[in-house]
C-alpha cells in the first residue's frame, strides 16, 4: 500500500502544467552572468524565479496566459495547453473554415460567451499564448486576414499582458511587410461578421463526448505517470542531484550544447514562401546583428563556448598568410543572423565588453545560407611580469 507521502508526489507529478520548463535551454542556466529577464518581465504572476543557474515556475502561481512562452528567446519555457502543433493545427482548421483567406484565433473569454462558431476559430486562454510563428505561418498559407479577437482586456485578468500581444502584433506585421505580403494581422474586441453560431444547443452534445474523450485521456496519461514514477522510485533514480556540468551535456572541453529555435525557423521558413524582401532591412526582436569591436578583442571565444543557438561559432578556416608566407596568426567567428535570437549572451559572457547585438538586420543576411566571418586578429602579447626589470 502507498503511504500518504507517495500518494502526495504521485499527485504532484499529475498536476496540469500549463507551461513546461526546459532548464537546459535557459541562458540563466548556462551562465549566471546573463541578464536576460524577459520572461520575468511579461509574467504578470511572478511565478518565474532566475537565480545562481537556476529557472524556475511556481505552478501554484502560474495563471497559463503563456506570456513568458512567447518572449523567451530560447524556448526555454513551452506551452502546454495549447502546444504549438496544436495551436497551429486549430489556426489552419479556422482558415479552411473561413474559406482560405481569413483566420481567426480568440481569447477563452470572448469564446465562452458562445458567440461564434467555435469550428471557425482557434481558442487560447489568452492572446499572449500567440507568436509570430503561428501569425506568419497562416499568411504563408494563404490568409490575407488574420484576426485575433479578444475581448475587453481592461476587465480581465491577463490584462497586464495587453501590451505584449500589441508587439506581438505590430512584430508579425512588419515581418509581413518586409516581405511585401498583402496579410494583415489586427486585433479586435468583436468576431467577424458570418462567424455566429446558428444554433447554440447543437454543441451541446459534443461537448459532452469532448469532456468523456478528454477525461479517458487524461486517466491513461496519468496511469502511465504513475507507472513510470514507481519505476524511477525502485532503480532510486528520484533522488540523485545532477551537476550543472551534467544538466547542460557540456562536454570535457567545457562547450555548451547549442540547440535549434524552432519557432524562428518556422517564421523564416514561411516568409521564404510569401516572396523576396521587399526592404533592405528590418528592425525586429526575433533576429539579432552582432558585431564586434577587435581592437578591444583578446579572441578568448566565450562568447562562441555560451552561445545557445551556434550563431557564434568558432570558424575552422584560417586566415590567408601574410605577404611573406608567415601564418597570419589571426583567426574567424563564424556568424548566422538567422540563428541569432538576440538573447544578449554573448554580450554578458564577453570580459572585454567588445560585443554588441542589433534588432536592426539586414534582409540579405537574414536569408543567406552563409555564415559572415568576422576576422579577429591575433591579439598582441602582454609583456611579461619581469620585462620592466633592468638586468
Amino acid at each position: 500500500m502507498p503511504n500518504i507521502a507517495d500518494i502526495i508526489e504521485v499527485a504532484e507529478e499529475l498536476e496540469d502544467k500549463p507551461v513546461l520548463a526546459m532548464p537546459r535551454r535557459c541562458v540563466v542556466v548556462r551562465n549566471r552572468n546573463a541578464s536576460c529577464r524577459k520572461c520575468m518581465d511579461a509574467c504578470l504572476a511572478d511565478a518565474i524565479s532566475i537565480h545562481n543557474n537556476v529557472m524556475a515556475v511556481d505552478y501554484k502561481r502560474c495563471v497559463g496566459c503563456g506570456a513568458c512562452t512567447t518572449v523567451c528567446p530560447t524556448e526555454a519555457l513551452v506551452s502546454i495547453s495549447p502546444m504549438d502543433e496544436q495551436l497551429a493545427q486549430a489556426a489552419a482548421s479556422s482558415l479552411e473554415q473561413l474559406g482560405g483567406t481569413r483566420a481567426v484565433i480568440a481569447c477563452a473569454r470572448i469564446a465562452s460567451k458562445g458567440l461564434a462558431d467555435p469550428h471557425k476559430y482557434a481558442e487560447v486562454s489568452c492572446m499572449a499564448r500567440v507568436d509570430e510563428s503561428v501569425l506568419v505561418e497562416l499568411a504563408a498559407a494563404g490568409a490575407d486576414d488574420v484576426v485575433l479577437v479578444d475581448g475587453v482586456c481592461k476587465t480581465c485578468k491577463y490584462r497586464a499582458t495587453s501590451a505584449g500581444v500589441d508587439e506581438t502584433v505590430a512584430s508579425a506585421n512588419s515581418l509581413l511587410e518586409m516581405q511585401g505580403a498583402p496579410a494583415v494581422v489586427r486585433r479586435v474586441s468583436e468576431f467577424p461578421e458570418g462567424m455566429a453560431l446558428a444554433n447554440p444547443n447543437s454543441l451541446l452534445g459534443e461537448s459532452r463526448r469532448g469532456f468523456f474523450t478528454s477525461g479517458a485521456s487524461w486517466t491513461a496519461n496519468a496511469a502511465g505517470k504513475t507507472a513510470d514514477m514507481v519505476i524511477r522510485k525502485n532503480l532510486g533514480m528520484g533522488k540523485k542531484q545532477q551537476t550543472l556540468r551534467e544538466q547542460l551535456g557540456a562536454g570535457d572541453s567545457g562547450t555548451l550544447p547549442q540547440f535549434e529555435e524552432r519557432r524562428r525557423t518556422q517564421v523564416l521558413d514561411a516568409l521564404d514562401r510569401l516572396g523576396q524582401p521587399v526592404q533592405p532591412d528590418i528592425k525586429t526582436r526575433l533576429f539579432g546583428n552582432v558585431s564586434i569591436d577587435i581592437s578591444k578583442c583578446n579572441t578568448c571565444g566565450m562568447c562562441a563556448v555560451f552561445c545557445p543557438t551556434g550563431a557564434l561559432k568558432k570558424s575552422d578556416i584560417k586566415p590567408s598568410p601574410n605577404a611573406d608566407g608567415t601564418p597570419d596568426g589571426g583567426s574567424f567567428l563564424e556568424f548566422s543572423c538567422a540563428e541569432c535570437v538576440q538573447c544578449g549572451l554573448c554580450v554578458d559572457a564577453c570580459m572585454k565588453k567588445c560585443i554588441t547585438v542589433s534588432p536592426v538586420v539586414s534582409t540579405a543576411e537574414l536569408f543567406d545560407f552563409e555564415p559572415r566571418f568576422i576576422y579577429l586578429p591575433k591579439p598582441q602579447a602582454r609583456p611579461g611580469i619581469l620585462s620592466g626589470i633592468r638586468r
